[in-house]
């Protein structure tokens, strides 16, 4: 099987059910693909604006049908940034991200002056350039998303090229200097599909899909490239990871597209020192099956999308808390859309994602959000910084914000917009969460600010 459809290749299981709904939970379709105005929104998730808007890309569609670059805002307002022609990109598959710059980062898995992907920058008012253009001996068919890191650069992986034709990890400038970090070898670990993160010591964490015995990897990598298999998966603990978060309390957490006790994935935990455990194995048709990945929203608690399975076949929006089973918070129908990507939380406290097929005429997606009854909170950007580094923080009905705190220390601010402060971390700060007192009450931040020292 092609490399690229490894990742691709889940089938689709069909079966009648109910749907779950509690009326304290609201689905609903913001706005449906086209074609015209993009289509099959692929692996990754949206990325929140300063304006409160969420930006995206499409595999497909657009006005030349290599895919584009969109935004839509809260209320379902859905404008094409960008159509590819693939000269500069085509069929991109990831996420796009927010530089600290204000700029959107994303990559492509094909086109390019090469034909084997790019790494693109895009302005918020859709002027993009092509940062870099892969050539195969430095990587190839790019599936997951950038990391910024604290130094300022990006990282990211690829799922082929390289020395060894399995894939590599490199690093690029925001100027468009890219370092091949590492090159996979299919004798140890190859096909690396999801992004990056960063932890708070500064070595970077990511996955494989494959390597010995073929059923993925954890693995850690310094900026400089050394890198460290964590765990390697043997299909009982789950099969072909699909991405990894860090959670407040430091663990690590995650889910498999398949393999368990069930065949149908898993969500697992790993310390730090590389323990890992299967927190739940999927059932299928009963609660889903093939999770794409896991956020962490200010309530504590996990939530995720599935591929497959639950009440109809097409999928579920589920929450997860750890020592629990996760519960099914939303069965995907044919109109709402179907193999969501994965889901961002809004400044607003909303659940925000996007699916790849079903929906309208075409069936080429829909973008939705699902609010459960979080409240809202503030995000800074970065999400690291040193004393006195300039920060933005990034939130809703900010106007008239009357104080600023990291870690309980006082900044100087200035509201820049009902949706933005723009302040710099404060003397004497340490790592904590960043609060906004505004008219409407306290707004905390999702996940502690870092201070570097």
């Amino acid at each position: 099987m092609d490399k690229a459809n490894r990742w691709k290749c889940i089938v689709i299981l069909f079966c009648v059910g109910t749907v779950s709904r509690s009326p304290a939970q609201t689905f609903t379709i913001l706005a449906t693909f086209t074609g015209t105005n993009g289509a099959s929104f692929a692996q990754g998730s949206l990325a929140q604006g300063p304006d409160g808007s969420f930006f995206g890309t499409t595999a497909a569609g657009g006005a030349n049908g290599y895919g584009t670059v969109f935004r839509i805002t809260p209320s379902g307002a859905l404008t094409t940034l960008y159509s590819f022609n693939s000269a500069d990109g085509a069929d991109p598959q990831a996420s796009v991200i927010l530089g600290v710059d204000g700029n959107l980062y994303g990559t492509t898995d094909q086109g390019g002056a090469n034909g084997d992907g790019t790494i693109f920058k895009i302005t918020q008012g859709g002027t993009l350039t092509v940062l870099h253009s892969f050539d195969g001996t430095d990587g190839a068919q790019i599936f997951a998303g950038l990391v910024q890191a604290a130094n300022g650069s990006f990282y990211g992986t690829t799922a082929s090229g390289g020395a060894y034709g399995d894939g590599t990890i490199f690093k690029i400038t925001p100027a468009g200097a890219l370092t091949t970090l590492q090159s996979f070898d299919s004798s140890a670990e190859e096909y690396p599909y999801t992004p990056l993160i960063q932890v708070p010591g500064g070595d970077l964490y990511g996955t494989t899909s494959g390597g010995y015995p073929s059923n993925g990897t954890i693995f850690k990598i310094t900026p400089a490239g050394a890198l460290t298999v964590i765990h390697r998966f043997d299909f009982t603990d789950g099969s072909n990871p699909s991405g990894l978060i860090q959670a407040t309390d430091g663990n690590f957490y995650g889910t498999t597209l398949l393999g368990g006790s069930n065949h149908g994935g898993t969500i697992f935990e790993l310390t730090p020192e590389g323990k890992l455990t299967t927190l739940y194995n999927f059932q299928g048709y009963l609660d889903g099956s093939s999770p794409t990945g896991l956020i962490q929203a200010n309530d504590g608690n996990f939530y995720g999308t599935n591929y497959n399975g639950g009440g109809y076949g097409l999928g579920t929006i589920y929450e997860f808390t750890p020592g629990g089973t996760p519960n099914t918070l939303y069965n995907f129908s044919l109109s709402d859309g179907f193999t969501s990507g994965g889901l961002v939380q809004g400044t607003d406290g909303i659940l925000y994602g996007a699916t790849l097929d079903g929906g309208g005429a075409c069936f080429c997606g829909n973008v939705f959000s699902l609010s459960v009854g979080l409240g809202p909170f503030v995000k800074t950007l970065p999400g690291a910084g040193k004393v006195g580094a300039a920060i933005k923080i990034l939130g809703t009905n900010l106007t008239g914000a009357s104080s600023v705190t990291f870690g309980g220390i006082p900044a100087h601010f200035t509201v820049a917009s009902p949706t933005v402060i723009a302040t710099a971390v404060p003397a004497g700060a340490a790592t904590g969460n960043v609060q906004v007192t505004t008219p409407s009450g306290t707004l905390v931040s999702n996940v502690p600010f870092r201070v570097m020292r």
